[in-house]
């Protein structure tokens, strides 16, 4: 059956034999492993198709599909980590996948961090079967397999959980100073270092949140609420945007938002510093819609046709100055 996981990955697996792979999928814990691990080296790899070197990322991917057909299993994951980082490495941006032990009480735990740099995002699967979605500039460390009484992992930035349910495992996310626990839900967390704010909502099912400082106060929200942590604290609102979580593929929507709002998040999302020099300039408020791919100059570019001002570049220094 393993066999069929590189033919799966590069769609040449007929319908039948991809229904045989997932009803095993089911009852075989090393195979589910084994698919979780194929799949989110194809996340790493498959980011090569958002740079402007794309031939060099479709030329890395199969170079990974070869190796995962004629390397024994022992060696596949290694090999094709190994494919992914000396492609990534090629093209503008990197994806940084590492590994490393932590040592408990009880035994040996083995941990991922995935990060995600500016201008790109990621999808992965973890062992349960949760979806998580990267957006630009954000870190998620989990363990390779969950063990204990709940499944616990760590975010900085910003991630979009789909979390498989499981009554006898709540699912735990860290962030800098706030957790949330869940059983099976869709929920989205904003959590970037040095941002003003903390945002995490609710899309469905349920959510308690609570402060590190206060881990006794919880909030539980409801399916459209927004929980806000500003200056210590917490806030409940509703969820104004519902487009908003487009991000998660590739879209940035911004529905009436000042223009200092959105220029924090464009430096979060690709790494750059922008510096006003008319404070007026952030009065204006602002409702459209981006692709990722577009990058800052052509985002910048679109919202000059709403509110003139000149943008300069400093390359070298990675400033974007803009004036009146």
């Amino acid at each position: 059956m393993e066999e069929k996981l590189p033919k799966y990955f590069s769609g040449e697996l007929g319908q039948s034999d991809t229904a045989e792979l997932f009803n095993e999928l089911e009852k075989n814990e090393l195979l589910r492993e084994e698919f979780v691990r194929m799949q989110n080296t194809y996340a790493l790899t498959h980011l090569s198709k958002f740079s402007k070197n794309e031939s060099e990322g479709r030329r890395s991917y199969q170079q990974f599909l070869q190796q995962l057909k004629t390397k024994k299993r022992q060696k596949v994951v290694r090999l094709a980590v190994q494919y992914a980082a000396a492609a990534l490495i090629l093209i503008a941006s990197t994806f940084f996948a590492t590994r490393y032990l932590l040592t408990d009480n009880s035994s040996n735990r083995e941990i991922n961090t995935l990060v995600v740099p500016a201008g790109q995002r990621a999808h992965l699967t973890l062992q349960d079967g949760t979806s998580v979605w990267l957006n630009a500039q954000s870190t998620l460390t989990y363990p390779a397999r969950f063990s204990g009484r709940s499944r616990r992992v760590t975010v900085s930035g910003e991630a979009y959980f789909d979390v498989a349910e499981n009554s006898r495992k709540p699912f735990i996310v860290s962030t800098q100073n706030m957790e949330m626990k869940v059983l099976g839900t869709q929920f989205n967390v904003y959590s970037y270092p040095g941002a003003g704010c903390i945002k995490t909502d609710l899309i469905e099912g349920s959510l308690m949140v609570y402060s590190k400082e206060s881990p006794n106060t919880s909030v539980t929200l409801k399916p459209d609420e927004q929980i806000v942590v500003k200056n210590g604290k917490m806030s409940l609102r509703k969820i104004q945007n519902s487009d908003y979580f487009l991000w998660k593929d590739g879209i940035y929507t911004f529905e009436n938002e000042r223009l200092l709002d959105i220029i924090e998040k464009l430096q979060l999302y690709y790494d750059v510093k922008i510096v006003v020099k008319d404070p007026e300039i952030f009065n204006v408020h602002y409702t459209g819609k981006f692709r990722q791919r577009d990058g800052i100059d052509e985002i910048l570019r679109i919202i000059q046709k709403i509110q003139r001002f000149n943008v300069q570049k400093d390359t070298e220094n990675n400033v974007i100055t803009i004036t009146k």
